[in-house]
């Protein structure tokens, strides 16, 4: 597959281009430089929200775009223009609202580049801490709001995307029934303990279509390395598919090339594999 015509690698974040202590190595570093003089595009496609990303990204020269909230917003990194919206519809928002109200499952938005959750919820966090989430990422990246189901309505045009967080596996076939009939939403999910909700049309691959058509590029020229089920259109997509060592075995199953994990620079060696010449 060397051989292939690589002009873009879109790139998941965390478990993918994030090593276990949030960085990018400087041998991935090096990896995308050597792709940027040679033409290739890089473009990180990540179900973070724009405000979570990670401040090393902003500092890399020759990165043009970024994908964030699964797929719903493409930033023009020069000069922070918002350039693609696809945002989950204001029926389904509060069809889910009222659906996830009463049940106490940990609830998030994602509103114009920011996270948000309840603020008692937030608090709870600070003061005993979860089991089944990383504590110092939320109380980073959330913004805790009061009267949280009133902020919902009021932003219902506007929400990129509604993450819910639960502490047991049984909990997602619960969810996923609840969540059912609702309509013109996509589910899916970035880690074991959490389904998230997008509009209809909304994934990393259908902005990175969007992103191909601007610069003139097809699929066969793409490739797409990620972890987690939120990747699984982007590799499906792409000409090259690769996934991550640290991933589940489903997802293996998915990928034309499995590489090494991201504690052990899978991306920056996928990349000099396929796309560097």
């Amino acid at each position: 597959m060397k051989d292939k015509d690589i002009r873009l690698v879109a790139l998941d974040l965390d478990g993918t281009t994030l090593n276990d202590y949030g960085e990018i190595s400087e041998r991935t570093m090096e990896a995308f430089r050597r792709a940027m003089e040679q033409g290739i595009h890089i473009v990180i496609c990540t179900g973070r929200t724009f405000q979570s990303l990670p401040e090393q990204l902003f500092h890399i020269e020759g990165l043009e775009y970024v994908v964030t909230s699964n797929g719903a917003k493409i930033t023009r990194l020069a000069d922070r223009e918002t350039v693609y919206e696809n945002n989950v519809g204001a029926k389904a928002v509060m069809e889910i609202a009222e659906i996830l109200r009463p049940t106490g499952y940990s609830l998030e938005v994602f509103v114009n580049g920011g996270a948000y959750i309840a603020k008692e919820e937030y608090e709870e966090y600070q003061t005993i801490g979860s089991t089944f989430r990383d504590i110092g990422y939320v109380l980073s990246t959330r913004k805790p709001v009061p009267e949280f189901f009133d902020f919902i309505r009021t932003h219902r045009d506007g929400i990129e995307n509604i993450n819910i967080s639960f502490p047991h596996m049984e909990d997602r076939e619960i969810l996923m029934k609840m969540l059912a009939p609702v309509e013109n939403v996509t589910l899916t999910s970035s880690f074991i303990h959490n389904i998230e909700v997008g509009g209809a049309t909304t994934s990393k691959a259908e902005a990175l279509r969007y992103l191909m058509r601007e610069l003139h590029l097809s699929s066969g020229q793409l490739m797409a390395v990620g972890d987690s089920l939120n990747d699984l259109e982007m590799i499906r997509l792409a000409e090259i598919g690769v996934v991550m060592a640290n991933a589940s075995d489903e997802m293996k199953r998915y990928g034309d090339y499995v590489t090494d994990t991201n504690g052990e620079d899978g991306v920056a060696k996928a990349m000099e594999r396929f796309a560097i010449k």
